[in-house]
């Protein structure tokens, strides 16, 4: 039973206070410089990979299939909680409504569970590649990339609207303060007035799906990946054979550790800037850095860029999909 001064705490809201990442009003417009910059670069370079690999019959692979898929879902997942971000800094408010945070918790969640997903089909895609070079084209078809895609998307949909469904059961919160500059599912449902049972079985579920199901399948691809590589006799192969792995490796540890490390922080008590600090990481740096990591180290996406600003005044119509059978590409660069 509640008692009187219980009931007090307990709020039905229609709008929540979002955490300012500085009350100093000379830090403001510097911030607002910053992370429009940042986003803007996030959403060009995340475009120019798009565009580069829609537009050149080279790129037409799974390997760069799957490597536009996630530049949309990073371009997705920044613009869920940067322009929010900006808005609210220039505007000196922190408030957002009830539907928008629903919004962009839902937005949130399902671009960066496509992330996850897409980073789990990278590696299996790297395994096959690596493991079964000579059935690559015959195993990573276009029928079962588009069904990897299709899946990955539908697997987010479900953990997004799961969240949705849960956070509008609740009917009192404890507070309206979200400690931090977005709506973090973690930090609603902190909030909720409602069986913490409840809540911790949403959360290990997410966690499964989400962070455990993805990792393990990435750990195992890797596990199989660096056996074979281990077999070659010659060091030179062996590094080349990595190397193909080098940029996938590289953003799955700064996204999954940055992003673990903010949910694992939670259990520790860690400070609200300190926390904020590990999601600006994951949700604006990561997608930024993403474009660099896979094309400085690319020798078939800078040749695709340079081929397409070469042809800008003569462009030819080109689908995101593939037209025809997938071929295995003649160098592993990625």
């Amino acid at each position: 039973m509640v008692t009187n001064s219980e009931s007090q705490n307990l709020t039905s809201v229609s709008e929540f206070y979002l955490m300012e990442l500085t009350e100093d009003p000379e830090l403001q417009p510097v911030l607002v410089g910053l992370f429009l910059s940042m986003y803007l670069v996030t959403v060009l370079g995340n475009l120019l990979i798009i565009l580069a690999v829609s537009s050149d019959a080279h790129l037409h692979t799974p390997m760069y299939f799957f490597l536009a898929n996630l530049s949309l879902a990073d371009i997705c997942f920044i613009s869920t909680t940067v322009p929010k971000l900006i808005m609210n800094t220039q505007s000196h408010s922190r408030v957002i409504s009830y539907v928008d945070c629903l919004m962009q918790m839902s937005l949130f969640i399902l671009s960066g569970c496509m992330d996850d997903m897409l980073l789990t089909v990278m590696a299996y895609d790297r395994f096959v590649a690596i493991c079964h070079p000579l059935n690559y084209s015959v195993i990573m078809n276009s029928r079962l990339c588009g069904f990897l895609v299709l899946m990955s998307f539908l697997i987010s949909l479900f953990d997004s609207q799961l969240h949705n469904l849960i956070v509008l059961n609740f009917r009192y919160f404890k507070d309206v303060e979200i400690a931090n500059f977005f709506c973090d599912p973690s930090q609603l449902l902190n909030l909720a007035c409602s069986d913490t049972l409840t809540n911790n079985i949403v959360m290990y579920f997410v966690v499964t799906l989400s962070g455990f199901l993805p990792i393990s399948g990435i750990l195992f691809s890797y596990y199989k990946i660096v056996s074979s590589i281990l077999r070659i006799p010659s060091s030179g192969g062996r590094y080349k054979a990595f190397s193909t792995c080098g940029s996938h490796l590289a953003v799955v540890c700064l996204f999954y550790g940055t992003g673990l490390a903010v949910y694992l922080g939670s259990t520790v008590s860690l400070s609200p800037r300190t926390s904020a600090v590990f999601s600006v990481m994951y949700t604006v740096v990561i997608p930024m850095l993403n474009p660099f990591i896979y094309s400085l180290r690319n020798r078939d996406i800078k040749t695709a860029l340079r081929r397409m600003h070469s042809n800008a005044y003569n462009p030819r119509a080109r689908g995101i999909c593939f037209q025809g059978r997938l071929d295995l590409p003649a160098k592993l660069n990625l």
